[in-house]
């Protein structure tokens, strides 16, 4: 019953789950825990805090674990306290809600268990660090890249990727020679997240080895650092017989820019995967120009919406007004990531019908909240994501584009209209922005920080609505 109740969103009341909280049985107790940590209630926090010091193991672990869900800052106490729990399971969540929390006065207590004997916790500490400010907790850090589990390595060098500092990403590099596949993935992610032209040479020899699994990062990392020497190899790899293989090279000849780009994305438009189809049709739309209108037009009618979402940012990318018509078509495609492709593409184009279709669709939808229960996806499709929630974020964004240095009295009304509908809540959660709008480093902006931009100033408002 909690847990359906929690699931429906029919359960306000706390009140249930503070009495299930001290039921006789523990598996409701736990049950109740868990529940509090979907909620996020900070009523919640007190009582979760009472049950960290239940006698059965995993009442604490879920009670930790809620803490850190709920995130209120008065929990780092008692969270700190489980770090010394005689549980395994319950120290491990402990340090990873300390990592939710944030709360750098909670380095010391994260020191001291990266001595922990069992590897899981020492993994959920090195994860905890790089979240809570891995500048200040690079000594710890840097003391967990010499752990014998490659699990706890691994999350090492993870959690010093957060950090910008250059000696920090120093340290990282040798760990591209690491004997085990895992770690050096995330070597590869972190330099190639960071640009790191040093790296390239040990990329590049990584791509010389049998192991094929870590081929895609390295691929990845070498397309984002960006340095020319890597495109006769990104080339070489983007005729691989792996089909994942080559959806990473053409994705990073694109993220290159080299002069062979562009022949290698334009041949891949008719992969006989779907996915490298998508890659290459995004690609083009770094490196391509206006002579592949025809070709990416013709990938809108793609049988799978993923190479159809790729040909529909593609154009968008390269501002190819004479596609607007079509982009117009493609928001109403069966699948939401095209829509939300389309549009996002419609905001980088001056077009009035597309201008007039994105202020319907604003005015025909609201933000959805996060999914109450999991889609099944389609086998024939496999395509699973979060587009339907993001759609609405996205019409926003993209009239705020198409009004940004020409004011446009129709987008500002419609935009004032949609902001008033809306409740704090609402526009205080974090957008969810369409496609790879805001970069790794960057803050996610909110809702309401999305319209803020769109409309300057209440000034604005005022007059377009006169």
């Amino acid at each position: 019953m909690i847990r359906e109740s929690v699931r429906t969103g029919e359960l306000r009341d706390l009140g249930p789950l503070f009495v299930a909280l001290s039921d006789p049985v523990p598996g409701i107790r736990e049950t109740a825990a868990v529940a509090l940590g979907i909620l996020k209630d900070r009523r919640g926090a007190s009582m979760l805090a009472t049950a960290v010091g239940d006698p059965d193991a995993a009442v604490r672990a879920a009670a930790v674990e809620a803490l850190g869900a709920v995130g209120r800052p008065e929990s780092r106490t008692p969270l700190e306290g489980a770090l010394g729990d005689p549980d395994e399971s319950v120290r491990s969540k402990a340090a990873l809600a300390l990592g939710e929390l944030g709360d750098v006065r909670s380095i010391p207590a994260l020191d001291l268990c990266a001595t922990d004997a069992a590897a899981p916790v020492r993994q959920a500490v090195a994860v905890a660090l790089g979240k809570v400010d891995p500048d200040a907790a690079f000594p710890c850090l840097a003391r967990l890249l010499r752990d014998p589990s490659d699990r706890v390595r691994r999350e090492a060098v993870l959690g010093i990727g957060r950090s910008a500092s250059p000696e920090h990403l120093a340290a990282v590099r040798p760990f591209l020679e690491d004997p085990a596949r895992r770690v050096r993935v995330a070597a590869a992610v972190v330099t190639g997240r960071h640009r790191d032209r040093a790296s390239v040479p040990a990329l590049l020899h990584l791509l010389t080895t049998p192991e094929t699994w870590e081929k895609p990062a390295v691929l990845v990392a070498l397309g984002r650092i960006g340095d020319p020497m890597a495109a006769p190899a990104l080339v070489a790899w983007a005729e691989h017989p792996a089909h994942w293989v080559r959806v990473c090279a053409v994705h990073a000849l694109g993220d290159l820019g080299a002069p062979e780009s562009q022949a290698v994305a334009r041949a891949h438009l008719h992969d006989p995967y779907w996915s490298v189809r998508g890659a290459a049709a995004v690609a083009l739309g770094a490196v391509g120009t206006a002579d592949d209108l025809p070709a990416l037009l013709a990938g809108l009618q793609d049988e799978h919406p993923w190479a159809r979402r790729g040909a529909t940012y593609a154009l968008g990318r390269l501002g190819l007004s004479e596609a607007a018509p079509r982009l117009r078509e493609a928001l109403r495609d069966p699948a939401a990531e095209v829509r939300l492709a389309a549009v996002w593409a419609l905001g980088h184009l001056r077009d009035d019908g597309a201008r007039d279709d994105l202020v319907r669709l604003l005015y025909q939808s609201r933000p959805k909240g996060p999914a109450r229960s999991a889609v099944e996806p389609d086998p024939g499709e496999r395509l699973v994501s979060d587009a339907e929630t993001r759609l609405f974020d996205a019409v926003v964004q993209a009239l705020g584009r198409l009004a940004h240095g020409v004011p446009d009295p129709l987008i500002q009304r419609s935009l004032a209209d949609a902001r008033d509908r809306l409740s704090d809540e609402e526009l205080d959660r974090l957008a969810r922005l369409p496609l790879p709008e805001v970069a790794a480093d960057q803050p996610v902006p909110t809702l309401r920080a999305l319209f803020e931009i769109a409309l300057p100033t209440s000034a604005d408002d005022e007059d377009a609505g006169g």
